[in-house]
């Protein structure tokens, strides 16, 4: 941490487990901002049990926990909740994701932090939001995407929609939840005075529909989106696209792209065709529009040559490359995209890199996750004055619990 990050004057009490919550406080961590992440006692935050495992030590928690410290806590108990609301007096921002209702179950919904810590600003991750008729009901990420619709819009149109590779969701809704809190401090700078805020995992599903809403909706039904599995369902000539050696990205739906499209094949009087005079109609003949492109695309050696082509035609293109090329590209590694990290069981590893710049207040990312408890003793005696015989009897009695971190970590 460096004192001129644009967080480093910020405290936050981390309740959150899993990946929506976790990303946004990761961020925050990397930052500046000193993050405690509340675990409960005895296990923790949940992802301590994802996979990749090395000696008991997880690849997915060490991802997403850098940069915090870790207080572990039975929460339950009188003396427990205590040293929590403790913390809260001295936080800038409270940020949770249990299901609705259980930080009020714990003592610790927002009228009750609030009244601790008027100026705090809380935020609350879900998956349904903290009202209405299924904010009582969990969920994981692809659970948002199959209630808001974005499932039923991807995959062949012949068979079940795949299961997503990746927690867009969830790292949706940690981001949108940073923006929240960056904008309340805002806010708070100016009046002093804190608010409860929240995000969930269907309002940032929903909103990634960049077409499919409007078009449904101004037409009145007319306009329906279709699963049209490797191809664009309302834009053409836009989808994955086969070559000899595997299938090229490309977007040639605006006319000047579609016009550099026909001339990039050698097919100009494509243009003139009236079966694509225009998107409409280039959707309603995909088919043969895909068999001329296709035709084109495998009468040249490969995709590494169409995308030359592609591209001196200003056409946006790209390869589809595999998780293992995508790290391995030296535009990602260049920029940070794909950053390796160091970790004292787990050794050298790549994580995704911090997704922001700023040019006066860079973001640290050479930080450590913590073991479970590993901070319990320095945060309840730094932070808030307890004794060593009080801690000593927090331990005896359960209160805190801790694992051992090897020998060389601090």
């Amino acid at each position: 941490m460096t004192k001129d990050q644009i967080l480093s004057r910020y405290t936050v009490i981390d309740f959150t487990q899993a990946v929506a919550g976790p990303a946004a406080t990761l961020m925050m961590a990397e930052m500046g901002a000193k993050v405690i992440k509340v675990e409960i006692a005895p296990r923790g935050d949940l992802t301590r049990a994802f996979p990749y495992f090395k000696n008991g030590r997880s690849g997915c928690f060490v991802q997403f926990n850098r940069g915090k410290q870790s207080l572990c806590v039975a929460l339950k108990t009188p003396q427990g909740l205590s040293l929590v609301k403790d913390l809260i007096k001295t936080a800038d921002v409270l940020v949770e994701n249990f299901t609705p209702g259980v930080m009020d179950r714990l003592g610790l919904g927002y009228e009750t932090v609030s009244a601790i810590n008027p100026k705090i600003i809380m935020c609350s991750i879900s998956s349904f939001g903290q009202t209405g008729a299924l904010a009582h009901k969990s969920g994981f990420d692809t659970i948002g995407a199959a209630y808001s619709g974005v499932l039923s819009r991807i995959g062949e149109p012949d068979a079940a929609p795949p299961m997503l590779q990746s927690a867009f969701g969830d790292v949706g809704a940690g981001v949108y939840a940073l923006a929240a809190i960056g904008y309340a401090l805002l806010h708070r700078e100016h009046t002093g005075v804190g608010q409860h805020l929240e995000t969930t995992l269907i309002d940032t599903y929903f909103n990634y529909h960049e077409t499919a809403i409007e078009a449904f909706s101004a037409s009145r039904g007319a306009l329906k989106t279709q699963r049209t599995g490797r191809f664009a369902p309302l834009h053409s000539a836009t989808g994955m696209f086969k070559a000899r050696d595997g299938y090229v990205m490309f977007c040639a739906a605006p006319p000047h792209h579609f016009e550099a499209l026909c001339h990039a094949m050698g097919r100009p009087e494509l243009i003139g065709d009236p079966r694509f005079a225009d998107n409409e109609k280039r959707v309603a003949n995909g088919a043969a529009l895909t068999a001329a492109i296709e035709q084109w695309l495998q009468s040249l050696p490969g995709v590494e040559e169409a995308l030359r082509i592609l591209e001196q035609h200003h056409i946006p293109a790209g390869p589809i490359l595999s998780v293992e090329e995508a790290m391995a590209d030296p535009h990602l590694r260049e920029r940070g995209t794909v950053r390796t990290i160091s970790d004292p069981i787990l050794g050298e590893f790549d994580v995704p890199g911090f997704p922001m710049k700023f040019s006066r207040t860079p973001a640290v990312e050479d930080l450590p996750a913590p073991f479970l408890g590993q901070h319990n003793t320095e945060i309840l005696r730094n932070r808030l004055g307890y004794s060593a015989e009080y801690i000593r009897e927090l331990e005896t009695r359960g209160i805190l619990h801790s694992e051992s971190p090897p020998a060389s970590t601090t």
